[in-house]
């Protein structure tokens, strides 16, 4: 019989690595890191010069925009997601099932939905890398509201947008945002829990933590933890890459051909309608915080109301097409359409809320 979980009570000291191996593992660590940083720090202007000098395109062109965003996002994301994915996979080793339940799944689901909510908020990862800790979430039996509490959070909540939306408009539509965004992450994922919706996730999800053994005891060996952390790599990334590669290649595609002006000169518009047209705009694009603030700014100063502009903010970090063909490998379509109806719903009282108070 397989055994899904080997727990390691008695490591002797000698079992552990000594000190002229472990002094090169961390070297090891080290330079792998150092070249990690390397290669990402120089991501950005390899990119411009590969679009731009190799190809010839010119910066002012749609083409030109668009493939500068795919040849710079979809490295960029693949190296944070498994830096992530390895991060996590190092963290389960010190961690068993049963702790983890303590955190978030031993509280009534209410509470639970607010701590994930809350973590979500100070974990500093996007959509594609909540990917990973939603899936070590589902196998430790954490609820699925719990769960999907904490993914909304993650990429909607995001602490550069709080550092520049506070250095830009101040405190008042800072704590607005962080407010209404943990508002839509607890109620979201409270309403998915009562909805029962565990069988739409896809079964390989569960069958991860079945299929691998976890070596869990504080006394192991940081080579035996770094091999976990690997092993993590192998089976998530492997599985998730394509769906990244294809939602930045939507997302390349309404960066770099739909015009901001465009958008703008739509949702000024004081119809009913604006703010739901304003989700809808935000739905397909694909940026991070850093990359939206300055849009949205710029619809500010173009009339667009600050209600209408935060809920399509939202919708372009928290809500995307890229994010949902991500999610499509955990998710079953009918669980995704669900998520993002409910989450639409929510933006979108926002908006209008802001709208009317503001």
């Amino acid at each position: 019989m397989a055994l899904t979980e080997i727990e390691s009570t008695r490591v002797d000291a000698h079992k552990l690595e000594d000190a002229p191996s472990r002094h090169m593992l961390v070297l090891k660590f080290l330079l792998a890191a150092i070249a990690w940083y390397l290669v990402y720090h120089f991501l950005h202007p390899f990119a411009n010069w590969l679009t731009y000098g190799v190809t010839g395109l010119s910066p002012q062109s749609h083409l030109g925009t668009a493939v500068e965003f795919f040849i710079y996002e979809v490295p960029k994301v693949i190296m944070l997601l498994v830096a992530v994915v390895f991060g996590v996979g190092i963290i389960r080793t010190f961690f068993t099932p049963e702790k983890t339940r303590q955190i978030l799944a031993n509280h009534r689901e209410s509470v639970g939905n607010v701590l994930a909510a809350c973590l979500g908020i100070v974990t500093p990862f996007c959509s594609c890398s909540a990917v990973p800790l939603f899936i070590g979430f589902v196998e430790t039996g954490i609820p699925l509201g719990v769960t999907l509490s904490f993914l909304i959070a993650a990429p909607m909540i995001n602490e550069v947008a709080v550092v520049l939306l506070f250095g830009m408009f101040g405190l008042k539509v800072t704590a607005i945002y962080i407010g209404t965004g943990l508002l839509i992450a607890i109620s979201s994922g409270w309403i998915i829990g009562r909805l029962h919706l565990e069988r739409l996730v896809e079964p390989w999800v569960y069958e991860v933590g079945g299929n691998r053994v976890v070596l869990v005891n504080e006394r192991l060996g940081w080579s035996d933890r770094i091999d976990a952390g690997w092993t993590a790599v192998k089976e998530i990334v492997a599985k998730v890459w394509p769906f990244v590669v294809a939602g930045i290649a939507v997302g390349a595609g309404i960066h770099g051909y739909v015009p901001e002006n465009m958008m703008a000169s739509i949702m000024t518009k004081g119809s009913w309608w604006s703010v739901p047209l304003a989700v809808l705009l935000g739905v397909p694009m694909y940026s991070n915080a850093a990359g939206i603030i300055p849009i949205m700014q710029a619809l500010l100063e173009k009339g667009v109301p600050l209600g209408t502009a935060l809920a399509f903010m939202m919708a372009v970090i928290g809500l995307s097409l890229p994010e949902t063909i991500i999610l499509r490998k955990v998710l079953k379509i009918k669980l995704i359409m669900i998520f993002v109806l409910i989450v639409t719903i929510g933006i979108t009282i926002v908006g209008y809320l802001f709208n009317l108070i503001l």
